[in-house]
């Protein structure tokens, strides 16, 4: 079943799968390797898209992969029923969905809350995990902060989501300017109401997944700022020391969020444990960055006919339809193009080429 949402004049096609408890809304962007970006706390597939760092974040990735993301039960799209909702809900959901995509196995990326929820999905079912990229991650909920503090911070999201939410992004997002922090409250508020943000809150200190990362048998690295304050880089290592073999990158900055601060490193650290090759770590670029050709060649001549009808304002589907290509080849001479040219969005990307005609 699903539906479709369009988001910034691109068509979004939400779909939703039954995992037994929830009724999951899941999206896919891109082509190659499947890769399974895990939830957050307040996910939502079509408001995160809206929100230019996440949109950033997931466009890069879906530039040479299959990216297939979802909002977890009690989040976004998913309908679910009000309740506490353990971790297993959370892997029954993930399961779910890489079935509905036809995915027997994928790399899984999650950061936060939804580290721990992938730590449970690779140890319970190992064939459907061939990698695991962890970013702020934790193993259990109450070793964030103190119980009096986390019942106070659950309880200020319930009563005042305006209040709490700018105490969630000092913790979150402290280097952000305030015209990042509005956009990021912004976010936040349109991702879900006060009671589904402090319900969410509440299950990412429950979660409790310590006694079974030991049994991950797949590659894993794990990713933590240095500063991240919401959660501590001792989470971060003690996660890292729980798995077999996990790898331990501890990166400079405070954001705990991957997309946010420097998300170009994280990215070319994730994409290098993919097994990305040179070419694809060096086309990253950063969020801010815009402008010049990045000097990798001209974008190909299907690249700059699909950006011709991006400027028109045809929609993806509307281009695949006219030149016989499916929507997720059209989404990848985008992404593809960007990278090129070193722009953020195929706004600027369509702008680009109406400003360099042939």
């Amino acid at each position: 079943m699903f539906h479709t949402d369009q988001v910034d004049g691109t068509s979004t096609t939400i779909r939703h799968t039954w995992s037994g408890a929830d009724d999951v809304a899941w999206t896919e962007l891109g082509e190659g390797e499947p890769l399974l970006l895990g939830g957050w706390w307040m996910s939502h597939l079509v408001h995160d898209l809206e929100y230019p760092p996440i949109r950033h974040f997931v466009e890069t990735l879906a530039g040479n992969r299959r990216v297939i993301r979802m909002d977890p039960p009690g989040t976004g799209l998913t309908r679910s029923p009000r309740g506490a909702i353990a971790v297993g809900r959370h892997v029954d959901a993930l399961t779910a969905v890489l079935d509905a995509a036809g995915v027997d196995a994928a790399t899984v990326l999650a950061g936060s809350s939804g580290a721990p929820v992938a730590i449970e999905l690779a140890a319970r079912f190992p064939e459907r995990v061939d990698r695991m990229i962890l970013s702020g991650a934790y193993l259990r909920g109450t070793d964030i902060a103190p119980e009096a503090d986390r019942d106070a911070l659950v309880d200020l999201v319930r009563r005042s989501w305006g209040v709490g939410g700018r105490v969630m992004s000092d913790v979150f997002f402290p280097a952000a300017t305030p015209d990042e922090q509005h956009a990021y409250l912004r976010h936040q508020r349109a991702s879900g109401s006060s009671e589904a943000a402090a319900d969410a809150l509440a299950e990412v200190y429950a979660i409790n997944v310590s006694a079974t990362a030991g049994a991950v048998r797949a590659p894993t690295l794990v990713m933590h700022r240095r500063g991240d304050r919401a959660i501590p880089l001792a989470l971060g290592a003690g996660t890292a020391a729980a798995i077999p073999g996990a790898e331990l990158r501890i990166l400079d900055g405070s954001a705990h969020h991957p997309w946010h601060g420097d998300s170009r490193a994280l990215l070319r650290e994730a994409l290098a444990f993919a097994g990305a090759d040179p070419s694809e770590l060096a086309a990253i670029r950063a969020p801010e960055e815009r402008g010049a050709p990045r000097g990798e060649g001209p974008i190909s001549d299907r690249e700059r006919q699909v950006l011709v009808l991006v400027a028109r304002g045809r929609t993806d589907a509307q281009i695949a339809d006219e030149l016989f290509l499916s929507v997720h080849t059209i989404h990848r001479h985008v992404a593809n193009a960007r990278q090129k040219l070193g722009v953020s969005s195929r706004a600027a990307a369509a702008a680009w080429v109406t400003a360099h005609p042939d």
